[in-house]
């Protein structure tokens, strides 16, 4: 058995040490998968899909155009481009560059990666740009006019940190951000909000709003419409909290009166709408947990507390508000019932109540908003599924959906086929599962099956078209599983609330429950059974690895949290202890080790050869927790595989070829664990 020296968690922050050992034992181990004769195919197959060119150039329309992010072979960075709403609906827009991000970095020698840019509304044509090193959270962000296509010679520039930051008006910025000592909270992110002038040293702006430094945050926001902008400045106090206030033109703060933990969706039609993550009780009125609610504006900020308080939309039995997006004549709703989506168009009835309609869309698959324009009453919608491709529809003033845009099959299905079942967990629950197979698929527990969930931070996972990954695996015989399990959104607050805290073991048993459930319909069989989860899904994982290591025969970790007990004083995991708790007290620290994966690790265990990796430039989820889960696993005689991106972020691939590369790894990974 090898014996690994003892890295001490806080020392070995930057874990180099642990980065060092773990390389020098696993030398040789990632070559087995990029040796492999499928890797360059499979490799060059994931390219051709990343970046074709018949893909739907997805945008957003603001300001009269429609803007959109391109990355393809010539562009591998990206560039950002524009075109009329006329052009983009035709075969060939014509599109003219706004930014080039290969250009751009070439010339200043920079690994830069666009993370997107707040525009000055409504005229949309001064942006904040915002460059990331490499892929990580952490942005610089200058100012450029869209129509001289040029940065502005100095305009403003904000240094690399975690910012946030909306534009006031022409000459001033609201800005979130780095301002040195005590600036930041200790998830580290901004807890001071500045009104900045042009023309004028940083560190001169006017301090304008500020929250305590065990706060999660403090943002910006401005909301543009028809009848004017709409400043908001927000105090998260934790990842599910939040306190909004309105900044008058005068420069006075007003609370919007919605309770801590409701979720402000925006204005409109002179009223502030939240939605509600618990029931809430205002003018001797119950509102309940999962619906979208709505309060006169004026009035409330004026009394400082809801007045008219009304249920804009109750979601039915088996259905969860997905998002909420106001738009000039009606809120656009798109919602799941039992995961599948629908979307929903609401407007103000004539009895001081709402009124909805069920947008006409196809169903059983995902419903997803794209853009939606406020001022010029403009929407776009996407509908997808496992075996369906991408269709883009247009809802131009409130007219019917008109499809725009569509992408061709990437690969034949009619030989397979979509289904949904239900597992029983632990404590009786029925939890959601979707099955891609071969439509004359035999079951007798022989095929090879890769299961993907998440299970936490309300995110909820919808049918989507099989990625690059999933038609290679499809092709070559295997069965594909996405799980919904608790921690997620799919059914609403109650079904995220599930698995919190002192709960999240449920999580975890209900995606024990589901490979269970998979092992006896003989769908697969534990042999041909592999797992695959990134960042909180790389938790997942890992936590189910060690508590049932021989359902699995592969498991793919990325990006992970693991070390649960130290995960708040690494990067932003403070952030995260509303999903979690505080390691720091004794209470919820009993409960997090009993699930925590590197505190579990057994030397006596049979635990599946493990695909870990990780990226150097992650400043979300720290690389420490991959490496010296590796480096653990090592040393108490296990196999492991590991793999290190340098570059990428939290997302890991910061463009199409370096995705190819991490998607052909897992993909020949797979094979070589279960179809081998």
């Amino acid at each position: 058995m090898m014996t690994t020296p003892e890295f001490h968690w806080l020392e070995d922050i930057g874990s180099d040490r642990a980065l060092a050992w773990v390389e020098e034992r696993n030398e040789h181990a990632l070559s087995r998968l990029q040796n492999d004769y499928r890797y360059e195919p499979l490799r060059h197959a994931a390219i051709e899909n990343y970046t074709a060119e018949d893909r739907i150039p997805y945008g957003i329309h603001v300001g009269g155009r429609i803007h959109n992010f391109w990355q393809d072979r010539r562009h591998v960075k990206g560039i950002w481009r524009t075109t009329s709403l006329e052009s983009y609906a035709s075969e060939e827009p014509a599109w003219e560059t706004v930014l080039d991000i290969d250009e751009l970095a070439a010339e200043e020698g920079e690994d830069w990666v666009y993370k997107g840019r707040t525009c000055l509304g409504p005229a949309f044509t001064r942006c904040l740009v915002h460059l990331s090193k490499g892929g990580s959270d952490a942005v610089e962000i200058r100012e450029l006019d869209l129509r001289e296509g040029n940065f502005v010679t100095g305009g403003f520039f904000i240094a690399e940190a975690k910012t946030r930051v909306d534009w006031l008006d022409e000459d001033h910025l609201l800005v979130a951000t780095d301002f040195g000592r005590r600036s930041l909270t200790t998830s580290g992110y901004p807890r001071q909000i500045k009104k900045w002038r042009r023309g004028t040293p940083i560190g001169h702006a006017e301090l304008v709003f500020e929250v305590d430094e065990n706060d999660m945050m403090a943002a910006p926001h401005v909301i543009y419409r028809p009848e004017g902008a709409f400043v908001f400045l927000t105090r998260l106090p934790s990842f599910f909290t939040e306190e909004t206030w309105f900044l008058a033109s005068d420069g006075t703060l007003r609370k919007v009166p919605f309770p801590e933990d409701a979720e402000f969706k925006g204005v409109f039609a002179e009223k502030l709408l939240a939605g509600l993550r618990t029931d809430w009780s205002a003018e001797d009125e119950t509102f309940h947990a999962g619906s979208l609610i709505s309060i006169d504006m004026q009035e409330s900020l004026d009394a400082g507390e809801a007045v008219n308080p009304q249920t804009a939309f109750a979601p039915e039995a088996g259905m969860a508000i997905k998002t909420v997006s106001p738009g000039r004549d009606a809120v656009y709703v798109s919602v799941m019932q039992n995961v599948d989506g629908a979307m929903f168009e609401l407007r103000p009835g004539p009895d001081n109540d709402w009124r909805q309609k069920r947008v006409d869309l196809p169903g059983r698959g995902s419903i997803e908003l794209v853009s939606n324009d406020a001022i010029d009453d403009l929407v776009m919608i996407n509908y997808e599924s496992f075996l369906v491709p991408s269709t883009l529809y247009l809802l131009n003033q409130g007219a019917e959906p008109q499809e725009v845009k569509s992408m061709p099959a990437r690969f034949d299905a009619v030989g397979f086929e979509s289904r949904q079942y239900f597992a029983t967990s632990r404590d009786g629950t029925r939890v959601p599962y979707y099955v891609v197979s071969p439509r004359d698929a035999v079951f007798d527990g022989k095929a090879p099956a890769y299961m993907y969930a998440y299970g936490g931070f309300e995110v909820s996972l919808t049918p989507a078209y099989m990625s690059a990954m999933g038609i290679e695996w499809l092709k070559a015989g295997g069965v594909f599983v996405q799980a919904n399990i608790r921690g997620g959104g799919e059914y609403g607050p109650a079904w995220h609330d599930a698995a919190l805290l002192e709960n999240r073991q449920r999580a975890y048993d209900d995606f024990i429950a589901v490979a269970e459930d998979l092992i006896a319909r003989k769908i697969t069989s534990p042999e041909r059974l592999g797992i695959r989860g990134g960042s909180n899904g790389g938790l997942l994982v890992t936590a189910v690895m060690v508590q049932r290591p021989e359902l699995f025969n592969a498991v793919i970790c990325a990006v992970p949290l693991i070390d649960m007990l130290r995960y708040h004083k690494l990067l932003a995991g403070a952030s995260w202890m509303a999903e979690y708790g505080d390691p720091d007290d004794p209470e919820q620290a009993k409960y997090i080790a009993a699930y925590s994966p590197y505190q579990n690790v057994c030397e006596d265990a049979a635990y599946p050869e493990v695909f870990f990796w990780t990226n150097t430039k992650d400043d979300r989820v720290h690389p420490s927790h991959a490496r010296r889960m590796v480096a653990n696993m090592l040393s108490k005689g296990h196999r492991v595989l590991y793999y290190e991106n340098t570059e990428g972020g939290h997302g890991g691939g910061a463009d199409p070829v370096a995705l190819a590369h991490t998607t052909a790894l897992e993909l020949v990974y797979l094979m070589q664990k279960l179809m081998d």
